[in-house]
């Protein structure tokens, strides 16, 4: 919600941090939408290397989208 402002003002700092909550705890999905913030500096620096290391970490749990964006990222 915070990523897009549904229903709250759009913070993507916030978001970065609630994605990374759910994704130490091993939510894929949140592994993959924090790669992407890390990919595209949404809210967290810009890193490639650690967007890479939360894509994997989602891809080895065979998210889709993750090993499709991991493979491009190579």
């Amino acid at each position: 919600m915070y990523r897009y402002g549904d229903g709250v003002d759009k913070n993507e700092a916030t978001a970065a941090e609630w994605f990374r909550n759910a994704a130490d705890q091993g939510h894929a999905d949140s592994q993959y939408n924090l790669g992407y913030m890390y990919q595209h500096g949404r809210g967290v620096d810009k890193n490639e290397a650690t967007a890479v290391e939360w894509y994997r970490n989602a891809a080895e749990q065979g998210h889709a989208f993750a090993q499709f964006t991991l493979g491009h990222m190579y």
